[in-house]
């Protein structure tokens, strides 16, 4: 297990917990929206940051992933926009959360609502080298789609 150091920030509610897992086999730990106005409407089409009243020190060589929770995108037109969004581990601001609603109806964040999912994940990172040439591969630069749709006989059509 990894230690995430927490400060929390002044609007945070101590009668909510930290970012915690719902079960054991959890990825991601739920984290709650924390509005001094305890509620906020977001309009179709509109994007918000959503505080989450905490800062965060994530170990070196780690980052936090913010992600959709799956009941909130099911059951509600919010969606968490830049999904996954990077945490570095040398941020120091107040976490907040980009979310939109992709529907057509006013949607509500209450205080305290789950609103998305921190996931703790090791950072490789990648020296990059220019080179004249590359290894060829089958597919080559066949891009989005170039393989085509399969049809409901497992063959495929080229769409």
């Amino acid at each position: 297990m990894v230690t995430v150091k927490v400060k929390k920030l002044p609007h945070y509610d101590n009668s909510f917990p930290l970012p915690n897992y719902q079960t054991n086999g959890a990825a991601g730990a739920d984290v709650r929206a924390m509005l001094p106005e305890k509620a906020l409407t977001i309009k179709p089409g509109e994007r918000l940051l959503i505080p989450t009243g905490m800062i965060v020190e994530i170990p070196e060589h780690y980052e936090i992933q913010v992600r959709p929770r799956s009941g909130l995108s099911l059951k509600t037109s919010l969606m968490i926009l830049n999904a996954p969004g990077t945490i570095d581990s040398d941020y120091r601001g107040e976490v907040k959360i980009i979310m939109g609603n992709l529907g057509k109806e006013n949607q509500t964040v209450n205080h305290g609502d789950r609103i998305a999912q921190l996931i703790l994940a090791p950072v490789v990172r990648a020296q990059f080298v220019e080179v004249n040439d590359l290894q060829e591969t089958a597919r080559g630069s066949g891009g989005f789609g170039h393989t085509g749709v399969g049809d409901r006989c497992g063959t495929q059509t080229g769409l």
